[in-house]
């Protein structure tokens, strides 16, 4: 591919011409500079970097700016040079409000470029915090560019932006590496922001680093357009942290809400609360009216029934299995996850300027400050600031807005009414435990089991590492958590069942291609007082009996089986040459699952043996981590964060286990009503969150092994994050002031209110002859289920 060059020189006498491509194109003069070269020139303003809530010192003159050079009139030599990207015109255009801009098309390829150079040596940018640059999207869509900053020592800075449709910006590039992390949360604020009458578009995830004083090159990119892409280009320079330190500055409202963009419902007085609450009764009021007939557990009656044990239980009917009330009906369990008002906190401590309302002391709602610490190292809360301290309670401060001094009793009536309403019949994972007083909704319990036992890293450790299910002081942590979990609920028939645990790391990171097996390949580098890595080896002893079986297998060369023993013994990789090594690595991590899930199994049996044991809520998994959940546990259960259940697993596979399964996390987010993060499958805008809540339930519906699906979340999440990790998804039913988001609550309702009709056909089918299941063991998932998602 030919690359077009264009020198924009500083002397006025001199017309610099680029030759076009054979593609045809167009070039030209660009135009005469009109001040001479300044690369590595050093500015008298300071050292300036990244203001603090990017995560870099605030210093430097608000005031500072240097502009390198202007597309429309040039000021300095800079050399353009353009792969597969071009200036097509010596003359600039009119852009929208009046603004002279000059136009770089982008051709259809794998990445066309821009790259800007200095005409010799580099630039000094040492006392700047952030690279800058007029630009407008040119199309009616918006347009991820890729910007990268060089310097002379061959270290990049890169960041993608999501160039929105619209009028020109100036982009704003951190000279550090940043993430909204570093503000302490999941997602940053919506860009852009409107600052000082400009629109300013702040790149807040930058990767990589540099040497500031030694610049030599920026390049914008666009990957792989499938048509002639447009951008209008202006000035291009540097400046210092004056635009950067507004970012974030008031960006949350008294109410908890973001102060930069307007939606339908938004909160703006107390009044308006207190009318919403009036309002709404009279709509619950006439939902609940409209029921289908229910036993007292949420069971569907007036159809076919089922045996009545007093306990919830699962049964396979005419080829479809079913969850069966206490009282004998059929059950489909439709839940919501974290029905609770007492995780909606968010960190102010050292952020303080993005609320623009906080209560002073003394004030009434100053009630509902507090203070914690969520310090980790997990993945989860790797690499976050603004993870302890002072945090303040919105929601809270909502409900006294709104309802005044309220009993916790009558807020989980209030969320118990709405839930009923809107055709859920089921509190799931993290809702309140108090709940369990009301005997009104079913409800899980999970088993979240603490030690100090060993534990294992695959690479991923979401929210930690692997426990290994080998050491005894595991099956002490089980029993005692079981024993306390279960302490209360032995005899309840409200409860549905209990989880083993959450989301563990069963596999490594997606890119890996050793992800399959990194739990195994990581035992072995491993010191041999880890439990699992004696389990281990005495697997491949047993079988290979000495170093000469293991290394004929594996095709090594192990001089002595005490090498093996040795921390960072590294396995080779899976070979088809030797398949006895992947065989090995199955064999063990059948082994592995088998203890960790008959560990609990037999345990929960103890202490309760009527209740569910409702499996160990996959997100990242391996077949024979699923194949031991499906011989040790009641139900299976997975964390799908896609469009269908069917893009999270291969249902086939699934099949030949026969179980029953739960689905017990799955969402859609978007970011227009507040919150930054649209959660782990997001939608582009609110209104579409309705239709593919409905459309996910449906094909749920079409696999007769799921037996109900848990939505994740009753509440948005804090605008600036929650205390456990800076999440902070637009992703419940009920935004952060309390209120329901109405279209969507109703799209939910009809599309729950169908399950009964159908539900209630299928258990009416006779009972059909069952093959035996068979344990053929299960291939790896159909789509990427090691996404990150929530507790």
């Amino acid at each position: 591919m030919k690359v077009n060059t264009w020198l924009l020189s500083a002397d006025r006498s001199v017309q610099c011409e680029a030759r076009s491509s054979t593609e045809g194109l167009v070039s030209k003069v660009l135009s005469l500079c009109i001040a001479a070269a300044r690369p590595r020139q050093p500015q008298a303003m300071g050292r300036l970097a990244l203001i603090a809530v990017l995560g870099l010192p605030v210093t430097g003159n608000a005031a500072d700016r240097q502009e390198l050079f202007n597309f429309v009139r040039p000021m300095d030599a800079v050399q353009v040079a353009g792969d597969n990207a071009y200036l097509p015109s010596i003359t600039a255009e009119s852009a929208a409000q009046g603004e002279i801009l000059r136009r770089a098309t982008f051709n259809p390829g794998e990445r066309p470029t821009l790259r800007l150079t200095p005409q010799s040596g580099s630039w000094d940018w040492s006392e700047s915090s952030a690279m800058s640059l007029r630009v407008q999207n040119a199309m009616d869509w918006a347009l991820t560019v890729d910007v990268t900053i060089e310097s002379a020592d061959g270290k990049r800075l890169t960041s993608q932006i999501a160039l929105p449709a619209g009028p020109a910006q100036t982009l704003l590039v951190p000279l550090g590496a940043t993430s909204p992390r570093a503000q302490g949360m999941r997602a940053g604020a919506l860009m852009p922001w409107r600052y000082d009458g400009r629109l300013l578009l702040l790149a807040e995830t930058v990767s990589g680093e540099i040497d500031a004083s030694q610049v030599t090159a920026v390049t914008l990119s666009i990957p792989n357009p499938q048509a002639a892409q447009h951008l209008l280009l202006g000035r291009f320079g540097v400046r210092g942290s004056a635009d950067l330190e507004d970012a974030y500055r008031g960006i949350v409202d008294a109410y908890g809400q973001f102060t930069r963009r307007d939606w339908p419902g938004k909160i703006k007085s107390d009044d308006q609360l207190r009318q919403g609450v009036a309002q709404e009764d009279k709509q619950l009021q006439a939902w609940q009216a409209e029921h289908p007939k229910q036993d007292m557990y949420g069971g569907w009656i007036g159809g076919p029934s089922f045996e009545a044990t007093g306990f919830f239980r699962t049964e396979k009917r005419g080829g479809r299995w079913f969850l069966v009330t206490p009282e004998g009906n059929p059950f489909y369990s439709l839940g919501v996850n974290t029905v609770t008002g007492t995780q909606s906190q968010t960190y102010v401590e050292g952020r303080e300027k993005m609320f623009s309302a906080l209560p002073a002391e003394g004030e009434p709602l100053a009630a509902f400050y507090g203070s914690g610490s969520n310090e980790s190292d997990t993945g989860a809360n790797r690499g976050r600031d603004f993870d302890k301290g002072r945090w303040y309670d919105f929601y809270a401060a909502n409900l006294q807005r709104t309802y005044g001094e309220q009993k916790p009793e009558a807020w989980r009536e209030r969320a118990q009414n709405r839930l009923q309403a809107w055709g859920f019949n089921t509190l799931g994972n993290w809702s309140d435990n108090d709940f369990a007083l009301d005997k009104r909704m079913p409800y899980s319990i999970p088993l979240s089991i603490h030690g100090d036992y060993a534990t294992i890293s695959t690479g991923v450790d979401w929210w930690g590492g692997m426990p290994d299910p080998f050491d005894p002081r595991f099956a002490m942590a089980a029993e005692r958590a079981i024993a306390i979990a279960t302490r209360d609920h032995r005899d309840d028939p409200w409860v549905m069942g209990y989880y083993a645990d959450n989301e563990l790391a069963w596999a490594g990171p997606a890119e890996d291609p050793q992800s399959r097996y990194a739990l195994a390949y990581a035992t072995l580098r491993l010191t041999t007082d880890v439990p699992a890595k004696r389990a281990f080896l005495k697997q491949l002893r047993d079988k290979y009996r000495n170093q000469e079986g293991l290394s004929k297998a594996w095709g090594i060369e192990l001089q002595a089986w005490e090498l093996m023993e040795d921390p960072g013994f590294q396995a080779p990789p899976i070979n088809p040459a030797y398949p006895a090594i992947e065989k090995d690595m199955q064999r063990f991590l059948r082994l592995f699952a088998d203890t960790y899930f008959k560990t609990i199994a037999d345990s929960l049996d103890w202490h309760t043996p009527n209740h569910l044991l409702l499996g160990g809520r996959f997100s990242a998994s391996i077949p024979e981590a699923v194949q031991a959940c499906a011989e040790y546990c009641d139900v299976l259960s997975f964390n799908f964060y896609t469009r269908e259940p069917q893009h999270g697993y291969d249902f086939e596979a699934l099949r030949k286990l026969d179980k029953p399964l739960l689905v017990t996390e799955f969402h859609f987010g978007s970011r227009d009503r507040g919150p930054f993060w649209g959660g782990v499958a997001e939608v582009y805008k609110e209104e579409e969150r309705g239709p593919a809540y409905a459309n996910f339930l449906n094909k749920a519906l079409e696999e007769p092994q799921i037996v109900g699906v848990h939505w994740f979340q009753y509440l948005d999440q804090p605008v600036t994050g929650r205390l456990l990790d800076g999440e902070n998804g637009h992703l419940g039913l009920v935004a952060i002031t309390d209120r329901p988001w109405d279209g969507f609550v109703s799209a939910v309702r009809k599309a729950n209110l169908s399950v009964a009709p159908l539900v209630l056909e299928q258990a009416a089918k006779q009972p059909e002859p069952e093959a035996a299941p068979t344990q053929d063991p299960v291939p790896a998932p159909a789509a990427d289920p090691g996404a990150e998602t929530k507790p």
